[in-house]
């Protein structure tokens, strides 16, 4: 008996050390693997990692707006996205005062719906949104890798990760910001970003403090940007505006293609 239960007790030890040699030994390859990539790959691994070309993605934002001197503003809105159309859906629940504004982007064209006049108007992916300092762009896939190239990259340690810094500049007009310096730690995913006009003046930062991994996909849990600009002065200190982020509720479960029309945000103010 006892002889039966060695061998068990072995056995079972023999399998754990090969899974845990096992894990290590893929991470250290997947490790290895990013940092054998060129930078232009690596921005393009970060983009890949937050889009969801395959899938319709959905989940509910709380937008806390921090401005100095001001009562902080909280905004929680209904997020659809179907990237493989470039298309997304904002829908606003909070607060009452803005319940049911609504936002319908089709591929290059954003459009703003106000329940009150029942009108569609265009707006630009770089306007604010919610008078927050996060912009209407950053509801949408990343596109950094189409939108840059990158002209510098160095390592660099970001808190506890280990990180490449890329010197971001944009390839056409097009973008909010002209230039760029982006974190993306050893697993390709994007920590901070500086967001710069062309003459290299920092007008954001922008930091995602947290990751959902969902399968082989990544979803942000909370996003916190910083405008280097805007903010008052508190007791003798400059204290910028900041916004902060919290993704809940993230699913990949398919949507109907109604969701994404003017029909859609017109019939959710009619319920």
């Amino acid at each position: 008996m006892k002889k039966h239960y060695n061998v068990v007790y072995y056995n079972t030890m023999k399998g754990i050390v090969a899974r845990v040699v096992f894990s290590s030994l893929f991470a250290v390859l997947m490790i290895s693997s990013l940092n054998a990539l060129t930078d232009v790959e690596l921005l393009r691994r970060a983009d890949d990692l937050v889009s969801y070309l395959d899938t319709d993605f959905s989940a509910e934002y709380t937008i806390v707006e921090d401005k100095p001197g001001q009562a902080r503003t909280t905004t929680v809105a209904a997020i659809f996205r179907r990237d493989a159309q470039e298309a997304y859906v904002i829908v606003i629940l909070q607060p009452s005062i803005s319940r049911g504004q609504g936002y319908l982007k089709q591929g290059g064209t954003l459009w703003f719906y106000d329940p009150e006049s029942k009108r569609f108007n265009t707006t630009s992916s770089s306007d604010r949104f919610q008078n927050t300092n996060a912009s209407n762009s950053d509801f949408t896939r990343s596109t950094l890798s189409q939108d840059y190239q990158v002209i510098a990259g160095e390592d660099a340690t970001l808190g506890k990760y280990k990180c490449r810094l890329l010197t971001l500049l944009s390839k056409s007009r097009g973008v909010q910001y002209p230039r760029m310096r982006l974190w993306i730690s050893e697993d390709g995913l994007v920590r901070k970003s500086e967001d710069c006009s062309l003459s290299g003046q920092l007008l954001r930062t922008s930091a995602i403090l947290d990751y959902y991994k969902m399968g082989d996909r990544y979803v942000p849990k909370q996003i916190l940007f910083e405008d280097a600009l805007k903010g008052a002065n508190v007791n003798g200190v400059f204290v910028k505006e900041r916004t902060l982020i919290t993704i809940t509720k993230p699913s990949f479960t398919g949507v109907g293609d109604y969701i994404f029309s003017k029909t859609y945000l017109e019939m959710v103010n009619d319920q």
